[in-house]
Order: structure tokens, then C-alpha cells, then sequence
């Protein structure tokens, strides 16, 4: 694994149009891998691959507090299929807008399809 550079605003290649990948390989897996580590280190609790100036879709994801055992998700391809109509309030940041922080509504609820990992199909539903 490698610590990955983290591309800040107004780094243009920030606005790219990230591409689907075709398939998992070694080399998928260990740019997850990079990407994990790399958002523990910043550190962070998300990180999308075009902020690594990666532009493929790619997105790792942590909520593990800082004492419990890492809980990581690797989300190939992700696309959300189904929202509620219902909304929530959270303070979040980004990585690639340092020390930046500001209440986002969003969906209270959310399901996901992706692959996982090892290429296979996945789905998610997420709360919060």
C-alpha cells in the first residue's frame, strides 16, 4: 500500500468525469488499498478516487471511530438507485477542501448498487 497525494480545490481535475471500470483486478485492489489508507492517514472517512487525481470510479468509505476496529467499505462503480424523500441535516467536510466544514442535506436514506472488491455485484442501503 501507498500513501496516495490528496488534490485540493481549485485543482481542476477535481470537475473531471470519472470513468466506469470494466473489471476488478490486482490492480483495482490495490488502489483501494492506496485509497484506504490514504484517507485513514489525512485523516478522513471518505474518499472518492478522482481525489487522488484517479479519475475512475472508485469510492472507499470508513465511519469507524477513531477507537473501534476499522469497518472499511470498497464500492466499485457506484451508482444510487433509490433515495427517500425524507432529508437529514449533517455537518460534513472533504478532503479536498481542507479545514472547510458546512451542514449538507441530503437523503435521509439511500440504496446503492456496486462491486465489490472481488467484482462482485453488491447492494446497500444506507441510513444518516
Amino acid at each position: 500500500m501507498a500513501l496516495r497525494h490528496i488534490i485540493t480545490l481549485p485543482d481542476p481535475k477535481l470537475r473531471a468525469v470519472s470513468a466506469p471500470l470494466e473489471r476488478v483486478d490486482d490492480s483495482v485492489r490495490r488502489l483501494l488499498d492506496d485509497m484506504m489508507e490514504t484517507m485513514h492517514d489525512a485523516p478522513g472517512i471518505g474518499l472518492a478516487a478522482i481525489q487522488i487525481a484517479e479519475p475512475v470510479r472508485l469510492v472507499v468509505i470508513d465511519l469507524a471511530k477513531k477507537d473501534e476496529p476499522a469497518q472499511p467499505f470498497f464500492f466499485v462503480n457506484p451508482q444510487i438507485v433509490w433515495s427517500s424523500d425524507e432529508r437529514s441535516v449533517y455537518e460534513e467536510g472533504c478532503l479536498s477542501i481542507p479545514e472547510y466544514y458546512e451542514e449538507v442535506e441530503r437523503p435521509a436514506s439511500v440504496r446503492a448498487r456496486y462491486l465489490d472488491r472481488d467484482g462482485k455485484p453488491q447492494e446497500l442501503l444506507a441510513e444518516g
